[in-house]
């Protein structure tokens, strides 16, 4: 891992972006890494576009604003690839990583020449198969440990079963389906 990474989420309020980045933050700080996680916010509302941040470092981070050429972007919702310029800053020996079940080839035209790396993920499909419904953090999650590679994915997944164990004691039907949409992400990033 390079000393200092910089991921920016792209979400839609109420899919979790903001709670996956600051989940991710918990996770890395766990492992004893430096982190900030963090909301940008513009209209509260469910459905409006949000962006959140994740600054994961091996050392101190001295640095305390938004994310302006962040190293991965993560697209929790497609259909800001229409309204949104998510490819804005972002460094092409970095990645995207995009929810969709579409093939690259299709999201090209909405990537603004973009030319790194772009990995795609179904999350809605992991999810409604492990949770019951649609909550695309949990397997975005988990694509973002596996692309950028920040922890091993034995590391990742027993941090995230103790921070579930910690928030879902009584529900061990919601530990074990999160656990199920991570360990399925973590395999079927492509």
């Amino acid at each position: 891992m390079k000393d200092l990474i910089e991921i920016r989420w792209h979400g839609r309020g109420g899919q979790g972006a903001k709670t996956a980045a600051l989940l991710l933050a918990d996770v890395a700080f766990s492992t004893g890494m430096h982190v900030q996680g963090f909301p940008e916010y513009g209209p509260e509302r469910m459905g409006a576009p949000i962006t959140a941040y994740n600054r994961l470092s091996t050392g101190q981070i001295r640095v305390h604003s938004n994310i302006y050429e962040p190293d991965y972007v993560v697209v929790v919702d497609e259909t800001l690839l229409d309204s949104v310029d998510v490819t804005a800053g972002l460094k092409e020996e970095g990645a995207i990583i995009i929810n969709t079940n579409r093939p690259k080839e299709d999201l090209m035209p909405h990537l603004n020449g973009y030319q790194g790396r772009i990995y795609t993920i179904d999350a809605r499909k992991i999810s409604i198969g492990t949770l019951g419904n649609y909550f695309p953090n949990t397997p975005m999650l988990a694509s973002v440990v596996k692309v950028t590679g920040i922890m091993e994915d034995n590391v990742f997944l027993a941090e995230m079963r103790k921070s579930y164990a910690h928030k879902f004691a009584s529900k061990p039907e919601v530990i074990e389906g999160n656990m199920m949409a991570l360990s399925l992400a973590l395999q079927e990033v492509r």
